[in-house]
């Protein structure tokens, strides 16, 4: 299942070989730049919005969301399961970003969010030492 990892300046949401399949797209990339927040929620469900775009992603009710999800803001990238002991990593974007948000189903998401924002607070706390 796809995972969200810090590269350097971005933020990657790596996905499985089947999961490229069903999206047409390989790994995201997305500057840390343009992430305006990250969120745990511990109902995979919650993250959904709008309605699939139906040549770019699958749909299992109530076990599988995975690829572009079409809604007013813009686009979501999700790759979102029926948790058995996971919780779904959200990460909202800001405007300049490909995507509106990008959420993924993961087992360790306290984790994965300590860690982002860990590489976000770097990254900010390294521009207003450059900016001084």
């Amino acid at each position: 299942m796809a995972r969200l990892t810090v590269d350097g300046d971005e933020l990657v949401m790596g996905l499985a070989w089947w999961e490229r399949l069903i999206v047409r797209h390989g790994d995201v990339r997305v500057p840390l730049a343009a992430v305006e927040r990250v969120s745990v929620q511990p109902d995979w469900w919650r993250a959904l919005r709008g309605s699939r775009v139906r040549t770019r992603a699958l749909a299992v009710p109530g076990a599988l969301c995975l690829g572009v999800w079409r809604h007013v803001v813009g686009q979501d990238l999700l790759a979102l399961r029926r948790p058995r002991r996971s919780s779904t990593v959200v990460v909202d974007l800001r405007p300049e970003a490909p995507y509106a948000r990008v959420a993924v189903s993961c087992p360790p998401g306290s984790q994965t969010v300590s860690g982002i924002n860990a590489a976000l607070h770097r990254q900010r706390h390294g521009e207003a030492r450059e900016d001084a």
